[in-house]
């Protein structure tokens, strides 16, 4: 690996150095190289990837033998990553804001593939990483300090929302929140005094006191803000980092996606899974008809939960015969994501996926990585073949081509 000019090698350091007990030094790597490390060498560089249409970020994240922290490799040159300063043997440490130095490589893949077309990676130097780590240093100490923006749900009472907004005159798109006591706006967790930075999953960045009046009076109930405080406003905006929904912190939400675990019993699963409309315009696979007392029912599925990904896979983008193919792939067991209707209602709302908010603990099949191993989505498009083959396609279309029922199939392959 190239060694960064003026930063010294930590192998080399600690290798070269032989302690004496009569000198006295408790930390012998410390005091040698504290005086050589240059100014700034461990500075976390912060990265905001958006990619269009068919476009990929243009990098592979590896968990290599030898090599701790999740490592940055293969940057397409003129790619995306490449244009926006991602490097090679780059470790990341923050994803939207999250530290992830001490996840599994597969928590890690999962956060950056369910942040969808954008992402925001803190990232720090390789050769600072490896120093850091020689000289024991907290890496999560040397990441600035900020709020990451708070995402809220308010619903509205006889009273209102529970706040009120102030602008200077004269100036579009800075609005400061006024939060009632003890109303709505207070028990979803805005902060007195925050400035609100997207309404409904609309941006208010350019607009006047009277326009975001008339949205305020038009806007549905539950309601969606993004707020954040001013020093942590300053933060991103002096980094060129827009700040979206994606970024936030969604602790205050009263909504989670929900982890399902089923083995087929004699009856299948024991519910219906239906392509519907969803409150955005856009189609989702939604679950019906479930059955009490079979494993679904048994599971915690509610009906009208959406369906948001199937082994550890978002299924969000897939149309209804691919989403039943993945759940076919196992013909005795299966785990599902779900959000419930109100939820998935509220993240339509303000535009982004429940599924970016969303830890496990637990990798899902397939998601296990081994030593070397790497993550080719983040370098290419997911390779989940569509249209799928005829023979999967007919074995998978139900009688009539209508929902899919997992309770009562009776096809050569059942669930």
């Amino acid at each position: 690996m190239k060694q960064k000019d003026g930063l010294p090698d930590a192998t080399e350091l600690t290798s070269k150095f032989e302690f004496n007990p009569k000198d006295g030094i408790d930390n012998p790597a410390l005091s040698l190289a504290e005086d050589s490390e240059p100014e700034g060498a461990l500075q976390p560089r912060f990265c905001f990837l958006k990619k269009e249409e068919g476009e990929s970020f243009g990098f592979w994240l590896h968990r290599e033998l030898g090599n701790s922290g999740h490592l940055v490799r293969q940057v397409k040159p003129g790619s995306l990553a490449h244009r926006r300063g991602l490097r090679e043997s780059d470790r990341i440490l923050e994803v939207n804001g999250v530290h992830v130095d001490d996840m599994e490589h597969f928590q890690v893949v999962w956060k950056i593939k369910s942040s969808g077309k954008q992402v925001l990676l803190t990232v720090l130097d390789g050769n600072a990483y490896s120093l850091a780590k020689a000289l024991g240093r907290n890496l999560a100490q040397l990441l600035p300090a900020y709020n990451r923006p708070r995402l809220c749900c308010l619903a509205k009472s006889q009273n209102g929302f529970g706040f009120s907004v102030s602008a200077p005159e004269g100036v579009k798109g800075v609005f400061r929140v006024s939060v009632v006591r003890n109303g709505p706006a207070e028990t979803a967790g805005v902060p007195d005094g925050s400035w609100l930075l997207e309404l409904n999953g609309m941006s208010v960045k350019n607009w006047t006191q009277a326009r975001l009046n008339k949205k305020l009076k038009q806007s549905p109930s539950p309601m969606g803000l993004l707020v954040s405080d001013a020093e942590s406003e300053e933060f991103y905006r002096q980094r060129n980092i827009p700040i979206t929904a994606a970024l936030a912190d969604s602790a205050w939400l009263p909504f989670e996606v929900r982890k399902l675990q089923m083995t087929r019993g004699p009856d299948g699963y024991g519910f219906l899974l239906k392509e519907e409309t969803r409150s955005s315009g856009k189609r989702g696979q939604f679950m019906r008809e479930v059955d009490a007392g079979l494993p679904a029912d048994k599971a915690g599925m509610r009906d009208g939960d959406r369906l948001l990904g199937v082994n550890g896979e978002s299924v969000e983008e897939l149309g209804h015969h691919g989403v039943v193919f993945k759940i076919r792939a196992d013909s005795e067991q299966v785990t599902l994501l779900v959000i419930d209707a109100e939820g998935s209602k509220f993240f339509d709302l303000v535009g982004v996926s429940p599924l970016i908010f969303y830890d496990d603990q637990v990798a899902p099949s397939g998601l296990h990585a081994t030593h070397n191993s790497s993550c080719p989505s983040l370098g290419q498009e997911n390779s989940t073949p569509r249209p799928l083959d005829v023979d999967l396609q007919r074995n998978a279309r139900p009688p009539g081509g209508g929902p899919w029922d997992f309770s009562k199939e009776e096809q050569s392959q059942p669930f």
